[in-house]
């Protein structure tokens, strides 16, 4: 049994989440919760609210789940749109300035599934 929960738009950058999400991918989902929770990081936030969600979505089926018998499967990050905007220069020049945003995806599996 599997449950994916996705979050889009995040506004901070792929790069900064990727870096909490390695910290807790194949992990046990109670350890997870732990480690995120204690994590001082603004991404931190950020998936532990996506994995949470992800244990909610397991409410839809109709068969019984016991918490402790999942771990987090998959979880990846992907870019999204970024805003772009500009900011004065020396010499009458302007600097662009790309405002990053990402799509966050996390998937949790049972124990001895595939």
């Amino acid at each position: 049994m599997e449950a994916v929960a996705k979050a889009k738009h995040l506004r901070q950058s792929p790069y900064k989440i990727r870096q909490v999400l390695d910290v807790v991918r194949g992990k046990n989902v109670n350890e997870a919760i732990n480690t995120l929770k204690y994590t001082n990081k603004k991404a931190a936030k950020i998936i532990l609210q996506t994995l949470n969600s992800a244990i909610a979505n397991l409410s839809t089926n109709d068969e019984a789940y016991d918490v402790d018998n999942f771990y987090v499967k998959t979880a990846f990050v992907d870019g999204g749109p970024m805003m772009k905007r500009w900011r004065a220069a020396a010499m009458g020049r302007a600097v662009r300035i790309l405002k990053r945003t990402s799509h966050l995806t996390i998937i949790i599996s049972q124990k001895g599934t595939k």
